[in-house]
């Protein structure tokens, strides 16, 4: 039978795994994997791996997905990779599909994939309105308009005044996932979303998930720090509104050394890992990080610690005092 993966943010796969559970009956193969605020990449993955082994038939096994392009969607297409032929992820998890995929693998032989091409419909046939009305007549999606000219551009062109506009900067060591890709993305509504780091762009796996992750409209590139620092010089970028992504506090201290005009720094998450102390729900510091923004804070660098756009915003040396105290007891 195949193996279903139910993943989201927070407890909505617990959730839906619940309410499929009440209409359709205890189900086997099926397991619930959810990201917590606290936790990063590697916890979700592992949560997958774990599920994934428990199944009857790990050579079928069919992801449904809260989000396209978030952190359970990333973990799950990196999986997913390496069994192109047989696995199957879809997103946009709401109950009429999970109630269909329940009912599709009870036919014989029928693999993860074709499940996946027969729930579509269902998940889709499950919208409605009352009154009826308000269902909007379908329409083909437009890609935001850019004003990045295409083709190559000869060196020395002066774009706009020459210099590279930075609608967002931020740190989060999930770099592009659900929270950048559409709540910081609509909000800043940046031409280009550049990732900066050095062991990403060496990951030809991780940063091609990065440029698919992107949305419509949003072209995506990963670079180097000695790559950023030399774009945020090329005055054929004068025409660019990015948002910049960095994995980690010290990437980006390196850029602004390098001379990237960075005035301010947004603060999405920091994964927990060994050697730091959690100091809110998503972030995570250790020695090094808090020296890091000792020194960014000396620079004159402003902090926006906000997970999302409508969120009250926090004092980041505020959380970086808290981390030294608890690092400073863990001695």
């Amino acid at each position: 039978m195949v193996g279903i993966i139910l993943a989201s943010h927070g407890g909505f796969a617990e959730g839906i795994y619940q309410s499929g559970e009440m209409i359709f009956g205890k189900q086997e193969n099926v397991k619930a994997c959810i990201l917590k605020p606290s936790e990063g990449p590697d916890d979700i993955r592992k949560k997958m791996e774990d599920a994934i082994a428990s199944f009857d038939d790990p050579e079928q096994v069919l992801f449904l997905i809260d989000l396209w392009s978030g952190t359970p969607f990333n973990q799950a297409s990196n999986l997913f990779a390496e069994h192109k032929d047989t696995w199957a992820i879809v997103t946009g998890l709401n109950l009429p599909m999970l109630i269909e995929a329940y009912g599709a693998r009870l036919q014989d032989g029928i693999t993860a994939r074709e499940i996946a091409k027969q729930i579509v419909g269902s998940a889709k046939d499950g919208i409605k309105t009352l009154p009826e009305g308000l269902v909007p007549k379908k329409e083909a999606p437009k890609a935001a308009e850019s004003k990045q000219p295409t083709g190559a551009i000869p060196e020395g062109t002066v774009l706009g005044d020459g210099h590279i506009k930075y609608g967002l900067v931020r740190i989060d060591s999930r770099l592009l996932h659900g929270q950048v890709a559409t709540a910081w993305t609509k909000s800043v509504r940046p031409d280009r979303i550049i990732v900066v780091s050095d062991n990403v762009s060496k990951d030809k796996l991780r940063k091609n998930m990065i440029i698919q992750a992107a949305p419509p409209g949003v072209r995506a590139n990963v670079v180097p720090i000695k790559k950023m620092i030399e774009v945020s010089k090329d005055p054929r970028f004068g025409a660019t509104k990015a948002l910049v992504l960095f994995e980690n506090p010290e990437d980006a201290l390196k850029a602004i050394e390098g001379g990237v005009d960075i005035k301010t720094l947004n603060i999405g998450s920091m994964a927990h890992s060994e050697g730091k102390v959690a100091v809110n729900k998503v972030l995570s510091l250790n020695e090094k990080d808090v020296e890091t923004y000792d020194k960014l804070n000396e620079m004159g660098i402003k902090f926006d610690v906000r997970k999302v756009p409508n969120d009250s915003p926090e004092n980041m040396m505020d959380l970086v005092n808290k981390a030294r105290e608890e690092l400073t007891k863990k001695k």
